[in-house]
This record gives structure tokens, C-alpha cells and sequence, in this order.
């Protein structure tokens, strides 16, 4: 279940797009399109040209040698996506890049970050990379054949508020690349925001919010009269409350509604929001 209008929480593109599936006796020009989606996901959007493709993972992938899953596990350990994403880039930047690209949401906690990262140090980039490739969470996901996709917004993805906003900052500025979508460029947008916790306001992707910079009076510190000492009130919008449906015509007129939440509320009203069937239009720090 995604949450609210995807057009108004900008996330349209990646709502309206299928799941793109390999399936056994598809033909070449459909094969060709799945190794376009293989990069554009994996690559983060970003422009490949034609001398950067991999051509022998290209052909084992045609002639059946190697499923999506193993043609996005080469892609991932290529020298291409190392040398974009890896080594030009901070380790945490890189680490939440990873989530982005090959299980489409953003990381759970900072101990999860840890865990990464200290396979990194222990057994190295192409270990790390397996690591998110072999995990039982890609396999129950994706399968052998699916291409990978961004799923962040979604509740079956998201374990809290704290990491559904913080899908936001991965995910704007999806026209253009993993790296030129945010003015943060290379630098980490949610190392920070994992260590403390912290939710971030999701804003129209209008305007300043195409690339997503962090808005004035997000919760850094904690602040706020009457919202406790775990942060700021947050302003949810919600819309999309379904009635009990007769005959395909709704007994109840749908309602928006909009709640304040102290922040160390959020995750007890998010499970709540869904319970209900309401979806999110907006979270902003007030």
C-alpha cells in the first residue's frame, strides 16, 4: 500500500511504473529491456553510455546463464557502479546508496548502517554487495526475475515514520541521478538523520523541494513548548479514509483529517494511520 496521491507526495514515477519481470521464452527486445531497467535502477537513474555497458554479463543474460538477480549482482560489483558510487564516495553516503539501488528503501537504523559498514572493513566492497544481494529480504521481494524498484514509500517497506520520511531524501530529484538529484551531491543525507532518529518533512517535490534540501526547522534538536522532550510536533495530512464500500458506492464520505504529533508519537500514529486505511499527503515540523 503506497501512501497518499503519489502525484502530491512526488513519487508518481516510480508508483506508475510495474514491476518489471523476466519471464521464461520472453524475447530479445524484452530481455533488452530488462537490462535497461537492471541499470537505471541500479545505477541510480543515471546516464550509461554505450562503451560503459557490460558486454559479457549483456550476453550471459540473454542466452540464460544468468537470472536478473545475477545480472544485478554484476552490474552492482562492476567497476562502473564501484567507481560511481563507492569510491568517490563517503562510506555512509555510499552504504544508504546501496539501499536505494538494490532493495529500494532507505536503511532501517544506524545499527544497520553499522552492520554494512563493518562488512566493508572485514571482508570488503563485492562482500557487502552480497550481503544485500543474498539477504532473505531481496529474495522474498524480488525474486530470481524481478528488477529491483524503489519501494521506500510503501508500508510493507517501512518498519517506522522515522524511515518512511527519511525515503524522501533518496528519492527526490528521481529525473536526474542518484548523485545530482540533491544538492548534497556525494556527501551523506541520512547519516545524521539515522544516528538521532530524526524524521524529515516531506514536501512537495515542487520548487526547492525537487531537490529535496533539508527545510528550515526540521527537527535537529529538541525543541518545541508542550511536544515533550523527544522533539518537535509534526503536522501530518491525511486523506483517503475509506467507508465500508456497498454496491461501489462508498457509505461514508471520505475525510481529511490532520493531526500534531509530538515526535515521539510518530511511529504509534503511523501504525495507526494505516490500521484506519488513511493514507499520508504531507509531515512537516511545525
Amino acid at each position: 500500500m503506497p501512501f497518499g496521491p503519489a502525484s502530491r507526495l512526488g513519487v508518481s514515477l516510480f508508483d506508475e511504473t510495474p514491476p518489471v519481470e523476466w519471464v521464461s521464452g520472453s524475447s530479445s527486445e524484452d530481455a533488452e529491456t530488462i537490462i535497461k531497467a537492471v541499470y537505471r535502477q541500479v545505477l541510480g537513474n543515471a546516464y550509461v553510455m554505450e562503451s560503459e555497458r557490460l558486454a559479457v554479463p549483456e550476453s550471459q543474460f540473454k542466452r540464460g546463464e544468468l537470472s536478473v538477480r545475477e545480472f544485478v549482482r554484476a552490474v552492482a560489483k562492476s567497476d562502473l557502479y564501484c567507481s560511481r558510487f563507492f569510491t568517490s564516495c563517503a562510506r555512509y553516503r555510499a552504504i544508504e546508496l546501496n539501499f536505494r539501488h538494490l532493495l529500494g528503501r532507505p536503511p532501517l537504523d544506524l545499527e544497520e548502517m553499522r552492520g554494512h559498514s563493518t562488512t566493508l572493513d572485514t571482508q570488503g566492497f563485492e562482500a557487502d554487495i552480497d550481503s544485500y544481494i543474498d539477504s532473505d529480504e531481496y529474495q522474498n521481494t524480488f525474486g530470481e526475475n524481478f528488477v529491483p524498484y524503489i519501494r521506500g514509500y510503501k508500508t510493507e517497506a517501512c518498519q517506522s515514520m522515522v524511515q518512511f520520511t527519511h525515503t524522501f531524501q533518496l528519492v527526490r530529484g528521481a529525473s536526474s541521478s542518484s548523485l545530482k538529484g540533491n544538492l548534497a551531491g556525494k556527501s551523506p543525507r541520512l547519516n545524521s538523520l539515522v544516528i538521532q532518529s530524526t524524521p524529515t518533512a516531506v514536501i512537495s517535490p515542487s520548487g526547492d523541494g525537487a531537490t529535496f534540501r533539508d527545510p528550515a526547522g526540521s527537527a535537529r534538536t529538541r525543541l518545541g513548548v508542550g511536544s515533550g522532550d523527544q522533539g518537535k510536533v509534526y503536522r501530518i495530512e491525511v486523506t483517503g479514509y475509506r467507508a465500508k464500500v456497498v454496491n461501489n458506492i462508498s457509505k461514508f464520505r471520505t475525510a481529511n483529517k490532520v493531526y500534531m504529533v509530538p515526535y515521539d508519537k510518530l511511529s504509534e500514529e503511523y501504525q495507526r494511520i494505516h490500521r484506519q486505511g488513511g493514507v499520508i499527503a504531507s509531515i512537516t515540523a511545525i
